[in-house]
This record gives structure tokens, sequence and C-alpha cells, in this order.
């Protein structure tokens, strides 16, 4: 027996270690079936909302009173923003002016035709999980050696043969790589749908500041042109006294002095006017020459009494940015399943069917069907690395969705900081008017009876005109705030990543 042992241990040894092979192959085989479908890596799962319920230390509903004659404003925290948030200023050259931009700027283009691209690129990526069919096709002259095939093949003369057919091979994903490229390609086209979205807002929000400067330079060009032509008024006073006597050459210098300096205003003021024009004829995706911005009117739009603000942990749902962020955590999430599954065997199967034959003789059919494994055993250490450089691509993109949010918190503070400070500012540049209106009027009124000089009378008209410029500027800046927290809301644009998920 111990011997008959010996013999079918030794004798045996190339069959039994064949079947050895065979058993680890097939057992690999049944376990990696059996996981397909099943990826690798780490599931993702969206960062928790922020537990801040407020967006500064002390309540933001109520900015502040801008004064009589002023349109108050409160912060309703928990509304929604509407989409077309631009109406509510209540000018209709400014929404036909923003639809033309939404609808024919180029920079939105660009953001539209990446979006296309990143949907073309989820459909590649789907494509992996199907089989892959391909023609293949051959032709060769062929002169066999004396040593192939055995003594006799020198004989075989130089013939010529082709092969035509069809080429079927699939990767089984196992381990769920493909998948996870899928995930991927998913995140990045998200990534790219809210980049649309964030260049709509962005769009929107620049031609609506490039209006309200463009009403606000107008409305500061109508003041300084006022201005003038109270120069022209004293200048006259003064020309009427100086011909009674009662006023200097000097006197009649100065005013005029006076008058050219501030018509020196005009001139910066009209070229900051063609350049808001310009950019507005570029925002609505057409040359300077053949567009022309309507006459915005400051003193025509309507600033809205109510603002409507989501509460902090919805911000996060709100703003195109911040889900653009998430969904870039979401591709380093899947990359690093990808780099995951690359640690793992892959399995392939193939098959061939062909018609081959000589081209001068008859064809035949022939076919093949082969099984195929890879695993990496040792690669210098190149697939662990890359699966730790993922790992880290993940921690990077998840501190950057967490800065995201801290400046959009950031930029919501700030503009609510602006609604008390804009308010108050108008407040104050009223009553600086007032009181230079007052000073004004009391000066001439002294010049006429010689109680004041020229100068003193130049020099309250001076404080008048910049407490004019000043409450021009200031509600304007009351404008701009508004706009500017609008934007800083999101804009009111929908969360469109689910349906944009469910298309795909």
């Amino acid at each position: 027996m111990t011997t008959l042992r010996s013999t079918l241990w030794w004798g045996s040894l190339p069959e039994l270690a064949l079947r050895h092979r065979r058993g680890r192959f097939t057992a690999t085989l049944l376990a990696s079936v059996s996981l397909a479908g099943c990826a690798v890596g780490p599931d993702f799962s969206a960062p928790a909302h922020p537990a801040e319920q407020t967006y500064l230390p002390g309540p933001a509903t109520a900015p502040g009173s801008p004064g009589r004659g002023e349109t108050g404003q409160s912060v309703g925290l928990g509304a929604t923003l509407q989409a077309d948030w631009w109406t509510r200023l209540g000018s209709p050259e400014l929404d036909g002016t923003v639809a033309l931009a939404l609808s024919n700027n180029r920079t939105i283009d660009i953001a539209r035709a990446n979006v296309a691209k990143a949907g073309e690129l989820v459909t590649a990526a789907r494509g992996g999980l199907y089989p892959q069919v391909d023609a293949a096709a051959g032709l060769a002259r062929r002169q066999y050696g004396a040593s192939f095939l055995g003594p006799q093949a020198f004989t075989f003369p130089t013939f010529s043969a082709y092969t035509g057919g069809l080429t079927v091979s699939y990767d089984l994903d196992v381990f769920g790589g493909t998948h996870r490229k899928i995930e991927l390609a998913a995140a990045d086209a998200d990534v790219q749908g809210e980049a649309l979205n964030a260049t709509r807002l962005t769009v929107a929000g620049d031609t609506v500041m490039a209006a309200l400067r463009y009403a606000s330079i107008r409305a500061q060009i109508d003041v300084v042109q006022t201005v003038i032509a109270s120069d022209q008024q004293n200048i006259a006073l003064v020309q009427e006294a100086h011909g009674a006597g009662v006023a200097t050459q000097m006197d009649v210098t100065t005013a005029q002095s006076q008058l050219d300096r501030d018509r020196a205003f005009l001139p910066p003021l009209h070229q900051q006017l063609d350049v808001t024009r310009d950019a507005l004829a570029i925002l609505v995706g057409k040359s300077p020459a053949t567009w022309a911005a309507p006459a915005f009117d400051l003193g025509k739009m309507t600033l809205p009494q109510d603002i409507p603000l989501a509460v902090p942990s919805d911000l996060v749902r709100a703003r195109p940015d911040i889900r653009a962020a998430e969904a870039r955590l979401r591709a380093a999430n899947a990359a690093v399943g990808v780099a995951t599954a690359d640690l793992y065997p892959h399995i392939t199967l193939s098959a061939a069917i062909a018609e081959e034959g000589l081209t001068a003789g008859p064809a035949a059919a022939a076919w093949s069907l082969v099984g195929g494994l890879t695993a990496p055993i040792f690669h210098g250490g190149e697939l662990s690395a890359r699966k730790r450089a993922a790992q880290n691509a993940y921690q990077a993109a998840f501190a950057d969705y967490q800065q995201t949010v801290l400046a959009a918190f950031q930029q919501i503070a700030d503009n609510l900081h602006g609604l008390t400070n804009a308010a108050d500012a108008v407040r104050t540049e009223h009553q600086a008017l007032d009181s230079a209106n007052a000073a004004l009027r009391l000066t001439r009124l002294g010049y006429g009876v010689g109680n004041a000089g020229i100068v003193q009378v130049l020099d309250a008209q001076r404080l008048q005109q910049l407490a004019e410029l000043n409450l021009v500027q200031a509600r304007a800046q009351r404008y701009v705030v508004t706009v500017n927290l609008f934007v800083a809301a999101g804009g009111g644009i929908a969360d469109t990543s689910k349906q944009m998920a469910m298309a795909r």
C-alpha cells in the first residue's frame, strides 16, 4: 500500500498540479461571479447639513430704517426666493435685458456645451456594462519554416489566407470598477450641471449689477448737471453784484472756476457710462456697435421690501456652488472606489467567430471562447499609492466643500450687514443733504445782502453737491446689496441634481 501510494503520488504529479490550478481558478471564478455587482470602496454619504440656525449673532430680520420717504426692508428667514428674482425690481427694461442675456450669453453657451459633453461621457462610461462587439479581418501571405508543424512543413507552399468575423469581449465587473467609473462620470456631470446653474446666476447677477451701475451713473450725471446749472446761476448772481459794485472781479473769476471744475466731473462719468453700456452689450451677447442699453432709471425701479432667505441648513441645497462642491466630493468618493477595484482581479470573457480560408480556395467557420483573469501581484506599490492618493483627494474635496459652505455663510452675513449699513447711509445722507441745502440757501441770501463772500457760497455749494452725489450712491448701494443677497442666497435656482440623475 505504501508503494502504491508513492506511485500514485509521484507518477501523477503533473496531473494533480493541473487539477490544483484548475481548482484554484474555478474557486476564484465562482467567488468573483458571486460578488458580481458588488462595488468595492466606500459608498457615498452626503455631508451633514450645518447646525447653525442664523447667519448673524443677533437678529437679521430688521435691517434698519433708511429715513423718511425711503423704502423699508425686512428679511424673511426660511422663505423661498423666486427664480426670476430680478423682476422684483419692477423694471420692464431690466427684465428684457436679463432675458436676452440668459438666452444669448456666450459664457452660458460654453457651460451648456460642457453639460452636454459630461452627459455623453456618462453614456460612454455606461458602455462598459455591455459586451463589446468588434469586426475583425486579416489578410496574410505566409511561408512556414522547416521546424514548424513537423519535418515536412518546409514542403508546404507559400500561400495567402484571410480571416474575417466578429469578436466579443465582456468584463464581468466583479468588483464594481465599471460601476464606480459610471458613478464618477455621473458626479462630474452633476458638477457641470451646477456650473451651468452658477453661470446663469452669475450672468443674471452681473447684468442686473451693470444695469444698476448704469442707472446710478445716469443719476449722478443728472446731479452734476443740476450743480452746473446752479454754478451758472452763481455766476449770474456774482456778475450782477459786480455790476452793482458790491463784488470784485476776483469773485467773478472764482465763480467761473467753480463752474469749470464742476464741468470736469462729467467726462469721467460719461466714460463710466460708456464702459458700463459696453459691458451690458457683451453680457447680452452683442457687440457694443450693434446694441444699445435701455435708459435704466434708478428712480423708476422698486427696491424689494421683503427679502426671502433660506435658513443655513437649507442653503447647502439652494446654492449651485455648494451643490457642485458636493458633486465633486461624490466624484472623489467614486475615484476611491475605482482605485480600490484596481487592486482586485479582473475577469473577462471573450469570443470570436470568423470565416477563414485561402484566398484562392474555400472558407470555413472558426470560433473561439476564452475566459481570462488578471490579478495584480506586484506593481511596485503603484496601485496602493493610487488608492491612497484618491483617499487624499477625497479629503481635499471634503475640505473644499466645507470651505465653500463657510464662504457662502460669509457672503450672506456680509450682505445682511450691508442691508443695515446701506439703510443707515441713506438716512445720514438725507440729513447731510438737508443740512447742505439749508446752508447753501442761507449763504446765498447772506451773499445777496453782503453778509457772506463768494467763497462761502461756493463752499456751501460744494457740500451740497457732495451730499446729492452721496445720496444717489447710497440709494444705489441698497439695490446693490439686495441683489448681492439674492445671488448669495442661490438666486432661487432649484436643485436639479435629482432630475438629472433620473434622466440618466
